[in-house]
């Protein structure tokens, strides 16, 4: 059996001299592994990096098999950020944290708002904003959405601005005020995809978000946070426009 779809490359595993066991997020097949025979050759390599766009074409005999994978470029994404260092962060952080999916199981919603973020590298003002909102997709994805319609004391729509970290149900202002230091605050732009936000409102949309995926599907299984996204936050965290907003 065989089918042939875009995907967007994640990782690779060697695999004797010259193959390669590769990973992608593919939009109709969700994340999928196979055999790339000749994986670590000149020609190939250079495809298989992470956040690059390939059509995957995938055989095997039967549909539990590992299977081969033949790889042509559609897209060069990772080539395009080579000198920015929060932007190669972020598409190793994309890749980390897709490979939490489960293994053949599509999330076409999730695939579109990967190639988002990809897309947007080319505005850094804009990307950083997709990267937070999608890991809230992907928490969404996995069974641990958080609730952010209604004030979890109150039923109020208006002035949200924490989150609990306990129930990751959002707070009003009012009500959260006397416990702010024991709640997540909660970025205008997680609600309002056109709200601004600013490298303040950026670190802390993704200590919110790294907050539930650490405990709810990292600390579990226990893996760890990839170091790259560390990296990312960081590099945010002590950009001169995020320490005068915080």
């Amino acid at each position: 059996m065989d089918w042939s779809d875009e995907g967007i490359f994640l990782s690779a595993k060697l695999l004797g001299e010259a193959n390669a066991v590769a990973e992608f997020f593919t939009r109709a097949h969700g994340r999928h592994l196979g055999l790339v025979r000749g994986g670590r050759s000149r020609r190939i390599r250079p495809l298989l990096q992470p956040g690059n766009l390939i059509r995957v074409t995938w055989r095997a005999r039967l549909s539990e098999h590992l299977g081969g994978i033949n790889v042509e470029l559609i897209e060069a994404n990772a080539a395009r950020v080579l000198d920015d260092a929060s932007a190669l962060a972020a598409i190793s952080t994309l890749a980390g944290l897709a490979r939490l999916l489960p293994e053949r199981d599509p999330h076409p919603e999730l695939y579109d708002a990967t190639l988002d973020v990809l897309h947007a590298f080319d505005d850094a003002r804009l990307w950083p904003k997709l990267l937070v909102r999608w890991e809230l997709q992907l928490l969404q994805e996995l069974g641990f959405g958080l609730d952010l319609a209604a004030c979890a004391a109150t039923g109020a729509e208006a002035e949200l601005v924490y989150v609990s970290p306990r129930s990751g149900r959002a707070v009003s202002r009012d009500a959260g005020e006397p416990y702010g230091d024991r709640l997540l605050r909660l970025p205008a732009f997680l609600l309002d995809a056109t709200a601004p936000a600013n490298e303040a409102d950026i670190v802390a949309g993704f200590i919110l978000t790294g907050h539930f995926l650490a405990r709810d599907v990292l600390d579990p299984h226990g893996l760890t946070m990839p170091q790259s996204r560390e990296r990312l936050v960081d590099l945010l965290a002590r950009s001169p426009k995020a320490a005068l907003s915080a």
